[in-house]
């Protein structure tokens, strides 16, 4: 090696050090570490009745698919949805906050709940996005979020929805469309408390965040391209 070949090689070496370290920040940024802790001044939410119950036209399911985050963008897009409210069901806690569901001792899956009209979506298209947006196999985990808090669960408003989401279940199990059975909880609605407000809404918030950079926005690229005739943007401009 010449002395002229020194600048090269250190230039060479500098490079590969940069490369290592974007790759090391973009695998530290799709990690827990990137979500929010709890903060101290929060207070938790009390349990709210769904406005469908005072709508004889709009129908609720409330479904946990891992990082509510996702999910709620996911399906705020949706043609029929009129909301996706960020939230925690299936604890034994009463008003739990987001660290005491973060702790895994509360019971509770992340859920959204979703609010739709029927004459607009069926609840198969309902069933339809939250199986093809999340894996329904791996048992407590989506990605890196882990834990009983990202199970994937279907809480079910009526004996209909029971009905159609079991049937649908065995249907996806029985086509092979997953390597693996399906683990996904379908069980009764008892109670639904929204998250904190920084919580709501967050994707469309928070566009910089890095995991929502590095999973939402990738995750909500390939929904929309697989779902676009079903999404809001698709409706006829009636201007």
């Amino acid at each position: 090696m010449t002395i002229s070949q020194l600048p090269l090689l250190l230039f060479i070496g500098l490079s590969f050090t940069a490369l290592f370290t974007i790759i090391s920040g973009c695998e530290k940024s799709i990690s827990m570490e990137d979500r929010p802790v709890a903060i101290a001044d929060e207070q938790p939410q009390s349990q709210v009745t769904p406005v469908a119950q005072e709508n004889d036209v709009l129908e609720v399911v409330t479904l946990g698919s891992g990082c509510f985050w996702c999910t709620e963008a996911v399906f705020r897009e949706l043609k029929g949805v009129k909301s996706a409210v960020s939230g925690y069901s299936g604890g034994k806690l009463d008003n739990p906050t987001y660290k005491a569901v973060c702790s895994g001792t509360t019971g509770h899956a992340e859920v959204i709940q979703v609010t739709f009209d029927p004459q607009q979506i069926a609840f198969t298209d309902i069933l339809k996005a939250f199986w093809e947006t999340h894996d329904p196999t791996t048992l407590n985990r989506q990605g890196a979020d882990v834990g009983t808090q990202y199970r994937s669960a279907i809480f079910y408003h009526n004996e209909k929805q029971k009905e159609e989401a079991t049937a649908y279940k065995k249907q996806l199990d029985e086509s092979g469309q997953f390597k693996s059975p399906i683990v996904t909880e379908i069980t009764e609605f008892d109670k639904f408390y929204p998250a904190e407000n920084y919580h709501q809404d967050y994707f469309k918030l928070n566009p910089e965040n890095q995991y929502c950079q590095y999973v939402i926005r990738p995750k909500l690229e390939k929904f929309r391209s697989k779902f676009a005739g079903k999404l809001k943007s698709a409706e006829p401009d009636n201007k």
